[in-house]
């Protein structure tokens, strides 16, 4: 399989750093010198063509349209280093998917137009320049390699026997040992298995219950075996790049693509919440469920860093559009918030044109759970008059689960701890008695901008102004700070969000989805105004 001598392996095999015990200097890995893989397993595996022949490398199909590789391959002297530039790559490049056996003609070739290379690893993501169909993308791993385990390579690198192989080739390694960002590797299986010029670039698997998944990368080797190697060179040891903490980046780079896709001027509803796990101050950010005008809802996984211009990695389908269902509830929304209620992931709240008001006690990726009516159907009864509605931290209580709702004669309430007491009146709390202003609070989001004990409300007046009430609590409002004036840009705030999506210590970056069907985040919004807009769309 792979063969690991300090040096680089690019065409021949890919650059390494360091290795195992005794390494001096690291050399790219090449072709896997253990069995073929008659049976077309592990087909998201693909073979790259760099610069018409000049190079032959492995690599990992992570995405329809991504693979994942060694960035040795592409760069210009893999001996001195692995460091590529983002953007295309400098020679022409081919990658051969879902064809374990090169001879026949199934799966597809496709060219390499962009290379997104990982900061101090020998790991690039490579795009296609269209999707593979046919062939399912391996699964990168959540956990690292373990000293002991047994992992299966793979690659089209040389063997023993043959300078350009026409199969895949693997064989089994065990895990000598784990480091930060490498894990080192000899071969189990068979016993003279190695890791070949062309197996730059190629997985690391780890297959448990049927489940495959990809542990790492083929990154150096000491070629030992390989047709073409001193013949004196005995080691057959490698060294992978480690993925298994990466999944949120492979994630990101190959959806960056797609969310831009989404008709945002067809946004309707905006809600935030933790929703496919995650917590303030955890990894994973907030998360956002879109409701569209067709009916579809869409959940939007949060990222794990602070890039606003990229806050989701992944997009999750939870209702589905009325040509597909023409029964679907969700044509009836009216108005809809994110809450947490404790005990797992978040939910939400929804009134439904007909004034039934029903909450999820939790949603996640596979759709919303634990549903119950907490206000009845009745069209002309008291919740009917219900005008705008969020749900935030507004008592001692840590649970964004106390819901503020605004009346159309101008009312404001409290409704706190809504898991426990529900809409019960004798829970409610009048913060604003009736009036001739608050009819005209267009948009209202729960948020924490200005460090209070309890959260703060934002509220879009129908002329442009935007106000922050800050520490709202069951005692009412305490104070008022105008972060823009009337006639402002804001008139155009169509529909609007709040959540963490880039600090993920409080939320308080606002999404705004404007009449012209832009979208775009405030971050880190604060009494002293809306500071920098990150352009999402448009």
């Amino acid at each position: 399989m792979f063969s690991k001598r300090p040096r680089t392996v690019w065409m021949t095999g890919l650059l390494a750093t360091v290795v195992a015990a005794g390494a001096a200097t690291a050399v790219p890995a090449h072709a896997v010198a253990g069995d073929t893989n008659e049976n077309g397993s592990y087909a998201f595996t693909a073979k790259l063509d760099i610069g018409g022949g000049m190079r032959s490398c492995s690599s990992a199909l992570v995405d329809k349209q991504w693979v994942l590789t060694a960035a040795s391959c592409f760069a210009d002297d893999p001996e001195k280093g692995f460091k590529v530039s983002k953007g295309a790559p400098k020679w022409k490049t081919t990658a051969t998917v879902g064809r374990t056996d090169l001879t026949q003609a199934t799966g597809s070739v496709t060219d390499v137009v962009e290379l997104v290379p990982y900061e101090g690893r020998d790991l690039v993501m490579a795009k296609l320049a269209k999707p593979v169909t046919g062939v399912t993308p391996v699964a990168v791993a959540a956990v690292a390699a373990a000293q002991g385990e047994e992992l299966k390579v793979a690659g089209f690198g040389r063997t023993k026997s043959e300078w350009v192989p026409d199969r895949l080739g693997s064989a089994s390694f065990t895990v000598d040992s784990v480091q930060d960002g490498s894990v080192s590797i000899s071969p189990k299986s068979p016993a003279d298995g190695a890791v070949c010029k062309g197996d730059t670039g190629g997985p690391a698997l780890r297959e448990t219950a049927g489940r495959v998944e990809l542990v790492g990368i083929n990154s150096t080797s000491w070629q030992g075996g390989c047709l073409g190697t001193d013949p004196a060179e005995t080691r057959k040891g490698a060294v992978d790049t480690r993925v298994d903490d990466l999944s949120t980046w492979v994630q990101k780079v190959s959806y960056r693509d797609v969310f831009p896709k989404a008709p945002w001027g067809a946004a309707t509803h905006i809600v935030s919440g933790y929703f496919t796990g995650g917590s303030a101050g955890g990894k994973r950010h907030m998360d956002m469920i879109v409701r569209w005008n067709d009916s579809e809802v869409t959940l939007y996984q949060g990222g794990d860093d602070k890039d606003a211009s990229q806050p989701f990695v992944a997009e999750y389908q939870l209702g589905k559009p009325l040509k597909e269902d023409p029964k679907t509830n969700w044509q009836f929304v009216q108005q809809m918030t994110g809450a947490s209620f404790g005990d797992g992931s978040d939910g939400l709240v929804v009134r439904w044109v007909d004034s039934e008001i029903t909450q999820y006690t939790h949603v996640d990726k596979d759709g919303f759970h634990s549903e119950k009516r907490i206000a009845p159907s009745d069209r002309t009864g008291t919740w009917s008059h219900l005008k705008q509605m969020t749900a935030g931290r507004y008592t001692d209580n840590a649970q964004r689960d106390d819901l503020l709702v605004t009346w159309d004669d101008g009312r404001v309430t409290l409704h706190p701890d809504l898991n426990s007491n529900g809409l019960a009146d004798k829970a409610k709390k009048t913060l604003v008695q009736k009036n001739t202003t608050w009819p005209y609070a267009t948009q209202i989001s729960a948020g924490e901008f200005t460090g209070k004990k309890t959260a703060d409300l934002l509220v879009r007046w129908s002329d442009g102004e935007t106000t922050i009430y800050p520490g709202v609590d069951a005692a009412g409002f305490h104070g008022e700070i105008q972060i823009r004036p009337k006639k402002s840009y804001m008139t155009n705030a169509t529909v609007m969000g709040v959540g963490a999506f880039v600090a993920n210590d409080v939320p308080n970056d606002v999404l705004v989805r404007w009449a012209d069907g832009k979208f775009t985040m405030f971050p880190a919004v604060d009494a002293a105004g809306l500071h920098d807009e990150v352009r999402l769309w448009g």
